[in-house]
């Protein structure tokens, strides 16, 4: 399966507010560390980017979906065209969805060794970037969110490098299914519990499910996928 591949650097997003959201297309080899792509940067170390989250993948063929629903809605056009990149991904591909990866997947791209490690938990940004105040929920609901991956081992990467599965050792966990026990479905103290007993899944993720576990309590959602008052786009 070919991929592409996307980096880039902060720009302001709405006033007052820098992101590096703004991807564009690598079309020279590039190096991968622990830590993601060489030149691509991240403005909001405390939510992105990390050992746990050093590269973003999102599927390519969501984009039509995504058109289909503002259509459907009929919203204006977005702020920015549905195509690959425009969600902030470092990798984009046809052939692999949420449904389909799980979370531990192994795969080889050029060099490199990469293993998902969680669902992308969507943000307030994404509802700027397009100019929809709800964006981010219809995400978090209809899964198609993307993931996260960890970097085993370090190496350099085509822009047309293929995406080679090496290893699945949770094929039970999906991507979707993992995002839906967190997200979409009423308390489930067993699927909780897969969650907490899952080494690949990343710590904060495994955190959310005990707390969830431990108290009764879901996690309180609505800064992350709404943002502050001042960062509220009108639809």
């Amino acid at each position: 399966m070919r991929i592409s591949l996307f980096s880039g650097h902060g720009a302001e997003l709405a006033p007052g507010l820098v992101s590096a959201i703004h991807k564009s297309a690598v079309t020279d080899d590039v190096f991968c560390s622990f830590l993601g792509l060489s030149g691509d940067e991240q403005t909001d170390t405390r939510h992105h980017g990390g050992i746990e989250r050093a590269l973003h993948y999102y599927p390519a063929e969501h984009y039509s979906w995504w058109q289909t629903w503002q259509q459907a809605m009929a919203l204006s056009e977005p702020n920015t065209p549905w195509q690959p990149a425009a969600f902030g991904e470092n990798i984009s591909g046809v052939g692999l969805t949420e449904t389909d990866a799980c979370i531990g997947d192994v795969y080889r791209l050029g060099e490199t060794l990469i293993q998902i490690s969680q669902p992308r938990s969507p943000c307030f940004k994404l509802n700027l970037r397009f100019g929809y105040a709800q964006l981010s929920q219809v995400m978090q609901l209809s899964g198609r969110c993307g993931w996260l991956l960890r970097v085993l081992e370090e190496g350099v990467i085509a822009p047309d490098a293929e995406l080679i599965l090496v290893d699945r050792p949770y094929p039970a966990l999906s991507v979707k299914r993992c995002a839906d026990i967190l997200f979409n479905q009423v308390r489930n103290e067993d699927d909780l519990l897969l969650l907490t007993e899952t080494p690949a899944l990343s710590p904060g993720w495994r955190q959310h499910a005990a707390h969830w576990l431990e108290h009764g309590t879901v996690a309180d959602w609505r800064r992350r996928l709404l943002g502050p008052e001042a960062f509220r786009p009108v639809i």
